[in-house]
């Protein structure tokens, strides 16, 4: 039997950092969305719904607001457990405590149980797609895939290949870094809704020889997702320029071994040359903005303004754990701040739209999730827009859906979270 969700509905049918708000966002105070085997089959006023769809089962959720799910395009699902560790800049970071807790993953149980523990929190604050590093074991790839596909869920992931400038509990080498994640390619990626994406951490933690074999990887298998990081710190941007003196910059480091195309995911990409940004635009690369995590770790600031006019694709993203929060609500809060020091407030509609739709296209899932419309498969968010006292009386006031929406976005928590679908499946409670 088909069911029938009844509140209010947001979906896009464009990009509005491109085009009026009015022209790609739609809205129905009292709306309905179909579903029916995993997918929308039908989106529109609850009244034509209810009368084109009579047999439907209906739920009624209110005026609460029946979105997409949220889809967070950088994550390090291994990092649960330390988010929120203090104090310290990237690679301090990465070796007091990221190094020392990955290296727990060589145990298939340990993976297990933090995939477990990490998929509970990202869907009870609304996120139904990410795309995770794991660590340089297979194990953790096994546990993150085995857990996603358990719960109906669209994902991607990788083996995080790294052969040098890491604890020896931690470094693979070309060939095991190739073979491994070849086999767990193999293993994983076109199952169920599950994607690999090869891993390469990044260029200071990976020889020549090894981005050259991921690389090689990449090109044997061009329907995968390839994901890493780019010129997060200037202390980072400084460390690739000693390491590969040849290069022109960070990007060459990834440009000359196959490493940089369609389908190629850029964490962070903060301090880029006009030649990066050039390259990066002519692929249709996707650059991923990670704001707790830029601010979290001190960072800097996204040109998210500059890279928007210039037509970059760009996603949203916690960064769990150097990310301070598993919250997208929070990201679109972190990106709107840093949107504001940047002298550019982003509207609540490119928040709410970076934050599915964006990120969605990031990830060149454009086509399954996102927004909500006929075709699309059935992940959803249903959010309380008054789910504490201090959201409900400032949203009284709203005079728009985006008034009313802003405060969720600024103020908003897991207790905002009313309901989850994944593949038309409800998820909590």
């Amino acid at each position: 039997m088909c069911k029938l969700l009844l509140g209010q509905t947001l979906s896009f049918s464009g990009d509005p950092f491109a085009r009026p708000v009015d022209e790609v966002a739609h809205h129905e105070n009292r709306g309905g969305v179909v579903i029916d085997g995993g997918k929308i089959v039908d989106v529109g006023p609850a009244d034509a719904m209810r009368a084109a769809h009579p047999d439907a089962q209906v739920t009624d959720h209110g005026q609460a607001l029946i979105s997409a799910g949220f889809v967070d395009a950088h994550v390090h699902y291994p990092q649960t457990a330390i988010i929120a560790s203090w104090g310290k800049r990237l690679i301090d970071w990465l070796n007091s405590y990221t190094f020392p807790e990955e290296m727990r993953f060589s145990d298939p149980a340990y993976a297990a149980e933090a995939a477990r523990s990490y998929f509970d929190l990202t869907l009870a604050n609304g996120t139904t797609t990410v795309c995770s590093f794991c660590t340089i074991h297979p194990e953790s790839v096994d546990a993150f895939f085995a857990e996603a596909q358990a719960r109906g869920l669209r994902v991607a992931g990788g083996k995080t290949c790294m052969d040098r400038n890491a604890p020896e509990g931690l470094r693979d080498t070309a060939q095991s870094g190739y073979d491994d994640s070849k086999a767990l390619l193999g293993k994983w990626h076109g199952v169920d809704r599950l994607t690999y994406a090869i891993t390469p951490r990044f260029s200071p933690t990976s020889t020549p020889e090894q981005l050259e074999a991921m690389g090689a990887l990449w090109a044997e298998h061009p329907d995968c997702l390839m994901q890493t990081h780019l010129s997060e710190q200037t202390d980072e941007v400084a460390w690739v320029a000693e390491l590969f003196p040849q290069a022109r910059d960070y990007l060459d480091t990834y440009e000359q071994f196959g490493l940089l195309g369609e389908g190629g995911l850029y964490g962070h990409a903060i301090h880029l040359t006009d030649r990066e940004r050039a390259q990066l635009k002519e692929v249709g690369a996707s650059l991923i903005h990670c704001p707790t995590s830029n601010t979290f770790i001190g960072s800097g600031l996204f040109d998210m303004d500059g890279l928007t006019k210039e037509g970059q694709r760009i996603g949203l993203a916690t960064d769990t754990g150097g990310g301070s929060s598993f919250s997208m609500l929070r990201t679109m809060a972190a990106a709107y701040e840093i949107g504001q020091l940047r002298g550019r407030p982003l509207h609540p509609a490119e928040l709410w739209w970076l934050a599915t739709a964006g990120s969605a296209r990031a990830l060149r899932m454009e086509d399954r999730i996102g927004t909500l419309a006929p075709g699309m498969e059935a992940d959803l968010s249903v959010i309380d827009l008054a789910s504490t006292p201090a959201i409900t009386q400032r949203a009284a006031r709203a005079e728009t859906i985006w008034e009313a929406i802003f405060p969720t976005i600024m103020m908003g928590d897991d207790r905002a979270i009313r309901q989850v679908y994944a593949g038309g499946r409800a998820c909590l409670g």
